[in-house]
């Protein structure tokens, strides 16, 4: 199996992950302007969606009439990837920006592996490929039941393809993303996103602060 390596340099590529309606949009926003008060120059950015190209395949994999077989989407998510990678997060990265990207490989993971079913081999070569091996500096892991997700998810007019799927498919993904925060500690941070937004924040700047100094 073709495993992930992790590029050394200083604490510049930060993700987002968790399941839907952990709050990831929100706190990645509150980080970008917690870091830029700090000084930092930040680019924030998301998957799919990070580009012209990537807004395009968003609309179609979201889309609640979307249709899509599981091998398809997972091939969809690698392409947006990889552009997004060339386009947005490489170039922001040398230009020495700290990257705050809302989703990367661990969702391909959980979502393909965990909720789809989805070859592990196969799933974890295309995220390979389409990443160029490199891994985040640090991820921030959003854990929510799947219970408090669906409530939080149906408080939204429009809820797409992944909010609508069934409470089984849900718990898988957690339980993919609770399996990645424990073989991968040092990288993946847990949160509590169950906890009052102030709390959640306050927790990821402690994080954040702890590896920077680091």
């Amino acid at each position: 199996m073709i495993k992930e390596q992790k590029v050394k340099r200083k604490v510049m590529f930060i993700t987002f992950e968790g399941g839907e309606g952990c709050g990831k949009t929100t706190h990645s926003k509150k980080l970008k302007s917690y870091l830029e008060k700090k000084g930092f120059k930040v680019v924030l950015t998301r998957e799919p969606g990070g580009t012209a190209f990537g807004r395009k395949l968003r609309k179609t994999l979201l889309a609640r009439g979307t249709v899509l077989d599981c091998t398809a989407e997972l091939l969809l998510f690698a392409a947006d990837r990889a552009q997004h990678l060339q386009e947005v997060i490489l170039p922001s990265i040398k230009a020495g920006r700290i990257v705050i990207c809302d989703r990367f490989i661990d969702s391909t993971v959980a979502y393909q592996i965990g909720g789809r079913g989805l070859p592990e081999d196969m799933v974890r070569y295309l995220n390979f490929i389409s990443s160029r091996g490199i891994l985040p500096d640090l991820t921030i892991l959003l854990d929510v039941s799947p219970e408090i997700a669906i409530k939080r998810a149906a408080k939204e007019e429009v809820r797409d393809r992944f909010e609508r799927e069934d409470l089984a498919f849900h718990k898988k993904v957690r339980d993919a993303y609770l399996k990645i925060a424990a073989q991968d500690p040092k990288r993946v941070k847990l949160v509590d996103a169950a906890d009052p937004i102030a709390e959640v924040e306050r927790d990821i700047r402690l994080i954040i602060d702890r590896s920077m100094k680091g």
